[in-house]
């Protein structure tokens, strides 16, 4: 398990892409322990103001979403898995940013979801889900540019 990648950390944005990965990390550990304190209904409702679920999935999301979530997070702050557990990261983080756009586009007013009950969707978190994404996408590219020019195995060893 490697905490911080040696040949990444020479370079300033090798530095920036680890405090980044591992500040991600922590991010989706807090949203996850957040929801996991609330009754699944309540992140369940959220998911299902969205509507783009069936009854049957938004139940399944509620129930499985926090879980992969402190998954992911703690995948990211040990640094283990790293090319896929980034590309995870961006990924999911590229479909809730396009869910709120689209909830946003359609005006509707509706709790993000994000940290569990009672966060409207706004600007804010827009703006907030967007540098998010952004910094995944960063950590994700430089995990590639990593993986590939050092002939690193991406599994823990």
């Amino acid at each position: 398990m490697t905490f911080l990648n040696k040949s990444l950390n020479k370079t300033p944005a090798g530095v920036l892409a680890s405090v980044l990965r591992v500040a991600l990390g922590v991010i989706f550990v807090y949203a996850a322990w957040l929801k996991l304190h609330e009754p699944w209904a309540l992140f369940a409702m959220a998911i299902d103001s969205y509507q783009v679920l069936p009854a049957w999935a938004v139940e399944v999301v509620a129930r499985a979403l926090p879980w992969f979530e402190l998954l992911l997070g703690t995948l990211l702050i040990a640094g283990v898995w790293r090319k896929p557990a980034t590309i995870a990261a961006s990924l999911l983080l590229a479909l809730f940013f396009g869910l709120m756009v689209r909830a946003m586009a359609k005006g509707m007013q509706i709790d993000c979801g994000c940290f569990g009950p009672g966060e409207r969707l706004s600007w804010t978190t827009l703006l907030r889900d967007g540098a998010l994404l952004a910094s995944s996408v960063f950590v994700t590219t430089m995990a590639l540019r990593s993986a590939r020019g050092t002939g690193q195995v991406t599994c823990p060893t």
